[in-house]
């Protein structure tokens, strides 16, 4: 498995101090996120996932703990839109030029607008998709803020 990806290029790129870490990635995992943190011996609630929806009609990118379900009408309202939905998978690898459970918010094909829930900010440190499945990044949230020009909102579901 390659450490180097369009992911850890454009932290690198950025200056943003980050570590890249390896698990075994098990693609019948019911919850890809919570897997990856059990792999890791990680905390689910700091590592975090990247899902791809659409508020009305325009791709976004939502970052939130793997714990947790990201509520529609949340994203929705972050990005000042009145509905949003997920993307299909194939969408999604289309649109970020990554695969299922290897979509990291860094490096994709055409970054769009991006929101990482609060309560992930409060973490000194968390862990992000690397770009391919069975990789992870670890760095500071507010880095990875900058770095993708995040908003950060509270949208996961109560």
């Amino acid at each position: 498995m390659s450490k180097t990806t369009r992911a850890t290029q454009t932290l690198a790129k950025a200056g943003v101090a980050f570590t890249v870490h390896s698990y075994d990635y098990d693609p019948n995992a019911e919850r890809i996120g919570l897997q990856a943190a059990e792999a890791l011996g990680e905390e689910p609630h700091r590592v975090l996932k990247t899902l791809m929806a659409e508020v009305d009609g325009k791709a976004v990118c939502a970052v939130v703990p793997s714990d947790h379900e990201v509520s529609m009408k949340k994203l929705a309202a972050a990005f000042g839109g009145k509905s949003a939905a997920m993307m299909k998978p194939p969408a999604a690898e289309k649109a970020t030029g990554y695969v299922v459970g290897g979509i990291s918010p860094f490096g994709q094909k055409k970054q769009v607008p991006t929101v990482i829930e609060e309560a992930a900010l409060s973490e000194p440190l968390v862990y992000m998709n690397g770009g391919q499945r069975g990789l992870q990044v670890r760095l500071s949230p507010a880095d990875a803020r900058d770095v993708l020009k995040a908003i950060v909102a509270p949208v996961v579901a109560d």
